[in-house]
This record gives structure tokens, C-alpha cells and sequence, in this order.
């Protein structure tokens, strides 16, 4: 909407002789022309005829209306200007009331913003029309979205729906069949196991039994002729004594074999491991062990945050610190502050772009001093460790390495002890992809365990 400014020449009405001319310049909105307000008042001779038509049918109409011509539609009668006494035939834009010319010269709405009364209901009519319009269209939408929207996706509600179930029971009844599979395997597999194992026991009880009868008896031969024979004929007796105690070193002594025990194997599955793991790592404690580093296990080659979470390598030690028990003094590890001897616990670590970390557990009676590798994680009896350096990935534990065959580099690596079946199981967090796992009885509180020589490994809480 344009602003112009247009120069009015019109008979002052405070003149009495009316021959004095002001000329009054003033807004008009609407407008994009200028001309005198005279000639936008009388609008040329046929609008004054057009006006004294609408007065006289005004006069003569019982209703006391007239037409617009220009919409067509029925407006009331002009008011009168109180001030003025002249009809309210302009509008003041900028207080938003009616107002006759004569307020819009020299009265209060004087340098205010005015436009012609037919032109304002115009613009008014006009934008109503486009409101109704961009309803009329809203509605034709929200008709088409009801009508054929909403009915087709009621109609494919069902179809998809059933899909969705029929996938889902498939899904179930192949991941049932292969359960039940793996379960019959496995108890067959342990059948067979403990049937081995009772064989085997059966087979040492009889041996054994039989041994001990056969040195039984051989004591009581030697402790009869110990207290029964004379003396000459013991000495003579050299050799039979010999003899029967050849026959006692021949028995041997029982030893304790794996042979005789259920071997661990037997019951484990990768397929169940997976689903247990998988299970936990994606329900609602799958970092249910917020675990922090120990500040005072820190080794002096690293550095930790101030939220405890993340710990840096650098090359320099840093000051030396107070002594501490707890502290590793030449290799770059750190513990984790949370023990764990019961229950079930996963915490993952952000490994990063660091190219040389481990990550694991130990036992809380891990060395702490010295260069040996007592405090070298994974290179102990005390501690079992997922180690990645120089570009490959292996666990470790007792000096001993497994390789292991990662796809991709891991961003963040996750850890599950489960204390009560003994398993500790390294992860990939992204995607839960297994890494390696490990049972072993635990004999003692276990501590999370890190070492880092580059870049920064963080904790995630």
C-alpha cells in the first residue's frame, strides 16, 4: 500500500467570504496519483449527479439505505461530523476512525494518513474477499485430505498393519526355531559331557579302588612280617620286602585332571551370548554403571578433567605429585572408581581417534608400582583387557594376546560384566557387534581398568 502526498486546493471553510484558498498537503493511502482533494471530493460532474441520486433515493427510501455501486452491496447512510457538520466521508488511517475533509485539512487528523471512504471499503471488501477465498481454498484441501487422504491411508492402514505382524511373527518363529535348535544342541552337548565325566569317574573310582585295595594289602603283608618275622629270617627277607614295595610305588599317586570335570565349553553359545548381550545392551541399563576414573590411581603420564570423565595422554610427566598407594607411577593406566562383585554392569568408553588405549578390568589387588609387568595391564593373572595399537585390536590377559578381527574402527567401545554366569564381554557400542568375550571365575571385587599413551579416552555417563 502506497503513501503519497497530494496538494489540496479548497475553499477554507473558516473564511467567511470563502475566497481565501489554503493549500493543505496531506497522506493519502491507497493512492498512487496526485491531484487536488477538490476533484477527489466532487469526483467530476457525474459523480456529484451519482451522489444527488444516492441523496435522493436515500431521502425517498423507506430503509434509509443506499447501494454501493461499486460493490453492489448495501452500506448504511453517511454520519455527519459533529465539528463540521459535514458528512464522514474519509477515513484517518492513522487513528482508525471516520472523518469529513474538513478534519483531514484543519482539523485533528491534519498530516495523518487518510484515503476516500469508497476507497477504503473497496480495499476492505477487497480483502475480505481474498480472506474467503484462501478459505474457500483451505477447505477444498481439507476436503481432498478427508475424502482421499485420510480414506486411502485407512484403507492401507490394514494392509500394512497385517504385513507388520505377519513380519514380526516370522521374525519370532525363526528366532524361536533357531533357539530351540541351539537349546537341543546344547543339551545334548552336555548330556554327552556329563556323561563323559561320569564315565571318566567311574573309571578312576574303580582304579583307584583297586589300587588301594592292592596297597592295603601289601602294608599289611610288610607291617606282618615287620612284627612277626624273627630277626635272621627278616634280613634274609630283603628282597621280598623289595619287591612288595616296587609293587606299592607302582600304584602312583591320584591326580586331579580337567578330564574328571564338566568341560565349560560345552554349554556356550554364540547365538545365546549375542541375544543375552544384546538384551541388556539395548534395554534401559545399558550404562547402568556410571563409573568414574580414581584421581588417585592416575598415572602421572595423564591427565583428567575436572568432571573426572576424560582422561589425556602427554608425553611429560606431570609434577610429581604426593605419594599415593593407589597410583601407577610408571605405566599410563588408571581405575575406574566403581568395584564390582555381584550384579550385572556395562559402561562404554569413547575411544575416539586415539590409536593406542585399553580398556578392561582388574582385580583391586593390581599392582600399582614399578616398570615390570605386574602393573601392565593385560600382561598379568590380575587383569583382562581389550588393547588396540599400532593399528590392531587384541585381548590380552596373563601376558597372553588374541588377535581379533574387528571390521571397522570402533568410535566407542562397551563393556559388560555379568558376575552371576562370570562373563566379561567387549563390544562395539555402535551397532552392539560382539568383539570377544571371556569367562572366567572372578575371585575378587573387580575395578574398571584404562591406559592410554595416545590422544584422550573419555567415559560416557
Amino acid at each position: 500500500m502506497t503513501e503519497e502526498l497530494v496538494t489540496c486546493d479548497l475553499t477554507c471553510p473558516s473564511s467567511p467570504t470563502g475566497s481565501d484558498k489554503t493549500s493543505r498537503v496531506f497522506k493519502t493511502e491507497e493512492m498512487d496519483f496526485e491531484q487536488p482533494i477538490f476533484s477527489v471530493l466532487s469526483r467530476g460532474g457525474k459523480q456529484e449527479q451519482e451522489q444527488e441520486a444516492a441523496d435522493t433515493a436515500k431521502a425517498t427510501s423507506p430503509t434509509g439505505t443506499t447501494a454501493d455501486t461499486e460493490s453492489g452491496i448495501f452500506s448504511g447512510e453517511y454520519e455527519v461530523c459533529v465539528e463540521h457538520e459535514a458528512e464522514l466521508d474519509w477515513f484517518c488511517g492513522t487513528e482508525q476512525k471516520l472523518i469529513c475533509s474538513h478534519c483531514a485539512i484543519v482539523g485533528p487528523c491534519h498530516g495523518h494518513t487518510v484515503t476516500p471512504l469508497a476507497t477504503r471499503v473497496t480495499a476492505v471488501r477487497n480483502q475480505l474477499v481474498d480472506v474467503c477465498e484462501k478459505m474457500q481454498l483451505q477447505a477444498q484441501r481439507i476436503e481432498r485430505f478427508i475424502d482421499q487422504t485420510l480414506t486411502a491411508k485407512e484403507q492401507k492402514l490394514q494392509v500394512v498393519a497385517s504385513k507388520a505382524r505377519e513380519q514380526i511373527l516370522a521374525q519370532v518363529t525363526a528366532a524361536r526355531e533357531a533357539l530351540e535348535e541351539e537349546e537341543q544342541r546344547l543339551l545334548e552337548e552336555v548330556q554327552r559331557e556329563e556323561e563323559r565325566v561320569e564315565q571318566c569317574l567311574l573309571t578312576q573310582r574303580a582304579h583307584w579302588s583297586q589300587a588301594l585295595s592292592r596297597l592295603t594289602q601289601t602294608r599289611s603283608g610288610l607291617v606282618h612280617t615287620l612284627t612277626h618275622t624273627a630277626d635272621a629270617q627278616l634280613v634274609t627277607s630283603v628282597q621280598e620286602i623289595s619287591d612288595r614295595m616296587e609293587e606299592a610305588d607302582g600304584v602312583g599317586e591320584p591326580c586331579d585332571t580337567d578330564q574328571l570335570n564338566l568341560n565349560p565349553d560345552c554349554s556356550d553359545s554364540k547365538l545365546l551370548r549375542a541375544l543375552w548381550a544384546t538384551a541388556v545392551l539395548l534395554g534401559p541399563n545399558a550404562y547402568g554403571s556410571s563409573s568414574k576414573f580414581d584421581e588417585r590411581t592416575v598415572s602421572p603420564l595423564l591427565s583428567l578433567s575436572d568432571d573426572l570423565y576424560t582422561l589425556t595422554f602427554h608425553k611429560k610427566a606431570r609434577q610429581l605429585q604426593l605419594y599415593d598407594p593407589a597410583r601407577f607411577d610408571c605405566w599410563p593406566n588408571a581405575l575406574g572408581s566403581l568395584s564390582m562383585s555381584s550384579g550385572t554392569h556395562s559402561w562404554v568408553v569413547d575411544v575416539g581417534q586415539s590409536g593406542a588405549f585399553k580398556v578392561g578390568v582388574c582385580y583391586t589387588s593390581l599392582e600399582r608400582k614399578g616398570s615390570g609387568n605386574g602393573a601392565r595391564l593385560g600382561h598379568n593373572s590380575q587383569s583382562w583387557v581389550l588393547s588396540h595399537y599400532d593399528g590392531d585390536y587384541s585381548f590380552c590377559h596373563a601376558g597372553k594376546k588374541v588377535p581379533l578381527q574387528v571390521a571397522r574402527k570402533p568410535q566407542r567401545i562397551g563393556l559388560l560384566l555379568d558376575w552371576p554366569s562370570q562373563t566379561l564381554l567387549f563390544y562395539e557400542a555402535d551397532s552392539s557387534t560382539v568383539l570377544h568375550s571371556v569367562t572366567h571365575h572372578f575371585s575378587a571385587a573387580l575395578l574398571p581398568a584404562f591406559a592410554v599413551t595416545d590422544r584422550s579416552i573419555t567415559i560416557l555417563h
